[in-house]
């Protein structure tokens, strides 16, 4: 028993300590992060660079694009927002090169049947990088065939839209575009948990439960001992 005990409480340090290594980490992703998010736009990752794009180096990282949006391809992208429920306008954009999926903004569902009107000719859209969000959101599958969609899974919208050598992110638009009766840009939510401390403090506490409880199994043995003896 106090072998075991001694055990459990070295695997609750341990624990303990990866909380607090993690904690580390999750510092110091948000710092870059918001190094990327506020830094000069880069131009948007093309073909060559796909292999190397990954959450931890290029999410939210500021890009530009210059293109001609595909008209008639948006999807509709169900969305909650700090201004409401409503849906993420998703929309192709033709860099000449390569297509990118533009998160245009947010409309509200009441504007869900409006007919789609995409800015015409060649614009130039800065925004930040997002990765995809393959197959869905919480306990909801995308169903491309009746159109429902609850995450922004790249491949799979290109696959639906029939969309030619699409880049495996997707760019949430900034708001110098916003204008009456268009898609509302700039509401990228950045927002990370941060509750490594309190679970690091709670594994060294069932530590130290732990140990208690070999200290006391100890000394109800030595009080054995001593009643044998006398």
């Amino acid at each position: 028993m106090a072998l075991a005990l001694l055990l459990i409480a070295g695997g609750f340090v341990a624990l303990g300590i990866w909380q607090l290594e993690r904690r580390i980490w999750k510092h110091r992703l948000i710092a870059a992060v918001a190094s990327r998010s506020h830094a000069v736009p880069v131009a948007a990752p093309g073909p060559a660079q796909w292999p190397g794009v990954s959450a931890d180096r290029d999410a939210y990282r500021r890009i530009r694009v210059s293109g001609t949006y595909l008209q008639n391809r948006r999807t509709l992208v169900q969305a909650v927002t700090d201004i409401g429920p409503g849906y993420w306008v998703i929309v192709p954009l033709d860099t000449g090169r390569f297509t990118l999926l533009v998160n245009r903004g947010f409309i509200a569902q009441d504007q869900r049947a409006a007919p789609a009107s995409e800015p015409a000719g060649r614009v130039t859209i800065t925004g930040l990088l997002r990765v995809t969000e393959p197959e869905g959101g919480f306990l909801r599958a995308n169903d491309p065939a009746t159109g429902r969609w609850y995450s922004r899974d790249t491949a799979a919208i290109a696959r639906a839209r029939g969309l030619p050598a699409t880049a495996p992110y997707f760019l949430d638009a900034d708001s110098a575009r916003n204008a009456p009766g268009q898609p509302v840009g700039g509401l990228t939510v950045i927002r990370f948990a941060d509750n490594h401390l309190g679970y690091a403090l709670t594994w060294f506490g069932m530590a130290g439960l732990s140990l208690w409880g070999l200290s006391r199994l100890r000394a109800a043995r030595d009080e054995r001992e001593d009643g044998g003896a006398a």
